[in-house]
């Protein structure tokens, strides 16, 4: 194919990333299409970072409700912006085909329905799932890990990043454990701390920064995306919990602790080898300041001092 290919994914970050293989097995398949993404531009630049994409497209645009509509209302501009395209992709949530059949009447399009979610009752990975439509094209065997290949300079080599959030407190271990691990961490080892966390983390971060000497750390709070990537990728570690950030860090190969709680983590563990779950059967507000810091002191490349 040597057209044009649409991707749409809408959701949150780690969404986004774990379907970056099928946006790589698109690419591999169809190296001479233009591959463009109609998403969250904070999140799809991501994919312009890595050189999965030749560009992304805002989903947020207002004229778009018109197409989610029976019979709605379609915006020219938009109904324009569909027939470009010879085949569209989508991870929208579509239950009764009206965003599809709304674009049907722009273009003649191949149309792939996808999955916006996994079935939570089958534990299958996540990614697993976004890749298996692309069956429908001849796509097999694609590597359901998410990679993303950046061209900027890495951080620090002596850098060890943490997030002491995700987008559900539920999910979060508790802060005073963070504050006692950043503490452990500062005393018991010689690595430079990249704090990193967006709103949700509120002034968590600062809180915890403020009990760390001014030089052993960074914060990186509320960074685009694609300059999120350059500062963290590099690192010789990653502590996280189960949030998209996380999945950013498995995307760039960094050696990952992720402190687990209830998720169905066949589903939504970053599918790389280099992710190490930690989980405690009383859940996390239960988990050790201890167990933490044993299992990223075996991470690579960390050391006691």
């Amino acid at each position: 194919m040597r057209g044009k290919i649409l991707l749409i994914r809408g959701g949150a970050i780690g969404d986004f990333v774990l379907t970056l293989p099928a946006l790589a097995a698109l690419r591999q398949q169809f190296p001479e299409a233009h591959l463009e993404v109609l998403g969250y531009p904070h999140i799809a630049q991501l994919a312009m970072a890595g050189g999965l994409v030749d560009k992304v497209q805002s989903i947020e645009a207002r004229a778009l409700a018109g197409f989610f509509a029976i019979r709605g209302e379609l915006d020219q501009d938009l109904m324009d912006y569909f027939s470009e395209f010879d085949l569209i992709v989508s991870y929208l949530y579509d239950p009764d085909e009206i965003f599809r059949k709304n674009v049907a009447r722009c273009t003649t399009a191949q149309f792939l329905a996808c999955p916006h979610r996994p079935d939570e009752t089958k534990p299958i990975p996540a990614s697993e799932v976004f890749l298996k439509p692309l069956e429908r094209l001849c796509i097999f065997g694609a590597d359901p890990v998410p990679r993303l290949a950046l061209s900027e300079e890495s951080s620090q080599a002596n850098q060890l990043a943490l997030h002491p959030g995700s987008g559900s407190e539920r999910k979060n271990w508790p802060e005073q454990q963070w504050a006692a691990l950043l503490a452990k961490l500062i005393q018991e080892t010689p690595h430079h701390l990249l704090l990193v966390g967006g709103e949700a983390e509120g002034d968590r971060l600062l809180r915890l920064a403020d009990a760390v000497p001014a030089d052993r750390i960074t914060v990186a709070q509320s960074v685009p995306l694609p300059e999120l990537a350059t500062l963290l990728r590099g690192s010789i570690g990653f502590v996280g919990h189960d949030s998209g950030i996380s999945h950013l860090a498995a995307a760039l190969e960094i050696p990952c602790v992720l402190l687990w709680g209830e998720s169905a983590a066949a589903i939504w563990k970053p599918p790389s080898d280099t992710v190490r779950l930690v989980r405690h059967a009383g859940g996390l507000q239960e988990l050790p300041v201890e167990e933490v810091f044993t299992s990223i002191l075996r991470l690579p490349g960390v050391i006691q001092s």
